[in-house]
């Protein structure tokens, strides 16, 4: 019983103790006013980075497409679905299987190709009889006319003895009997010239017929698609930036199903934003992280930057596609694999910075708040940064406190550094005019890259932003 009433006695001394401390604790907070977390500008090397995600992917591959024969432009097809695959990251040989597409929508193409042959070859037989009945009704026209007028000499001839009369009316006959075989005979070489170019209309029209059920017989038996080379099978995007599956359409506009990739040989494709895509240059030395394997990072190099920005599906910002080229090569790494891409874009011996969460800003600054020795807000230059830390080019000496938590009534305290300010105005302008004259003189300019913030005026507090890494 003795041991119980001290077990509670020393529970309720702890919770007195405890509540008296908490107490203490509030009374002194709400004595000593708001807490300040202060740091001190550093000197020392400064390394600025950009940070982003990207995907590995075969620097060469193989690509396996939709049939040629799908391109024919006697087959009226724009695109076809696919209706099997083999699984992806599939080890095969040249000529194994790898994907099927829609036989049925063949099918009925060449059920349709069929049938317009059929018709066209009755076509043709019916004009060769119609060329035949046709001429050699000409024909016995033709050679009635010619009788006709042998006759008609026949009669001129005897009308020798007979009146001027009986023989101008005899040489009328046998005028207009001249007149008629000629005309007739025109008419003959009229007609088989017709007839020839009817015959041959439908010849033309059986071959064309001809060739499209060839064309689609043979695109119907290259249906079933096969791997050209030995390799890993990893299927490729459709135009919607969905990866190809079962279901999936491929046409002879976007014809890429799957590739084999070079494996020994691998590249990380990244997308980086418009703000910090100015800072990216062609040969910059990135550490490259997969997430499948966290203790294997590669070293590599910026290899590409694209001069025009996208909008990637389900995004709204624009990004600009940058390539890495990895060094060396691993049997672990597969495409289509996450990596952490770290960027270096500046690198100094030596620079003056501090923590990111100490600069405030509004729309035309960026500021600290320190103590001289009351509070006031400082507005700096500033460079290169990286995830953490940003170099201070100008307002701030080394070892001089900031905060790095905005104060109360901060909007009341003295702005100094405008000098600053001014400078970083002129500069601006200088800059932008410059740009202006060099677009003017190109007569093809270049998209521009993404601009960066501009002072416009020191006055107007927004609310504190976190900078982008890079210059």
């Amino acid at each position: 019983m003795n041991k119980s009433v001290i077990r509670y006695a020393a529970v309720g001394a702890a919770m007195v103790l405890l509540i008296f401390l908490g107490y203490r604790w509030i009374v002194s907070s709400r004595l000593l006013g708001e807490t300040l977390i202060e740091v001190q500008v550093e000197r020392g090397p400064f390394v600025a980075e950009v940070h982003s995600t990207g995907q590995l992917q075969a620097e060469n591959a193989t690509f396996i497409e939709v049939p040629a024969e799908l391109s024919s432009r006697r087959i009226n097809i724009f695109e076809i679905q696919v209706t099997d695959l083999v699984e992806e990251g599939t080890v095969v040989k040249k000529g194994d299987f790898v994907a099927s597409l829609d036989h049925s929508a063949i099918e009925e193409l060449l059920t349709q190709a069929q049938e317009d042959l059929e018709k066209a070859m009755q076509a043709l037989q019916d004009a060769r009889i119609d060329t035949n009945i046709n001429m050699s009704n000409l024909r016995d026209g033709l050679l009635n006319a010619k009788v006709q007028v042998e006759e008609k000499k026949l009669v001129l001839d005897q009308s020798i003895y007979e009146s001027p009369a009986v023989k101008r009316q005899a040489a009328l006959e046998l005028e207009r009997a001249e007149q008629n075989l000629l005309q007739l005979e025109r008419n003959y070489e009229l007609k088989e010239r017709q007839a020839k170019n009817s015959v041959d209309r439908s010849l033309e029209e059986l071959r064309r017929n001809q060739e499209s059920v060839r064309d689609i017989e043979d695109l119907f038996n290259a249906l079933d698609i096969t791997a050209p080379m030995p390799g890993m099978v990893i299927y490729s995007y459709d135009r919607f930036g969905t990866k190809i599956q079962v279901g999936s359409t491929v046409s002879r506009w976007a014809p890429r199903i799957a590739e084999l990739p070079d494996l020994s040989s691998m590249i990380s494709k990244t997308y980086i934003n418009e703000i910090d895509i100015s800072k990216i240059k062609v040969g910059q030395k990135v550490e490259v992280g997969v997430d499948a394997f966290p203790d294997k990072h590669f070293d590599g190099e910026v290899l590409t930057v694209a001069n025009i920005g996208q909008t990637l599906p389900n995004g709204d910002t624009k990004v600009f596609e940058v390539t890495i080229k990895l060094f060396g090569s691993d049997p672990e790494l597969r495409p289509a694999m996450t990596t952490s891409n770290v960027i270096t874009v500046n690198s100094l011996d030596e620079a003056l910075y501090l923590p990111l969460e100490a600069v405030f800003k509004t729309d035309s600054t960026r500021f600290v708040y320190t103590r001289n020795p009351d509070l006031q807000r400082q507005i700096i230059a500033t460079g290169s940064e990286n995830a953490n830390f940003v170099v201070v080019k100008q307002g701030l000496e080394e070892g001089q406190d900031v905060l790095l938590n905005e104060p109360a009534e901060a909007e009341e305290l003295p702005l100094v550094g405008v000098e600053i300010y001014e400078v970083l105005k002129q500069e601006a302008e200088k800059a932008a005019k410059e740009a202006e004259e060099d677009k003017e003189r190109r007569p093809h300019p270049e998209q521009k890259e993404g601009e960066r913030d501009r002072p416009q005026g020191p006055a107007g507090e927004g609310r504190r932003g976190r900078p982008a890494s890079g210059n």
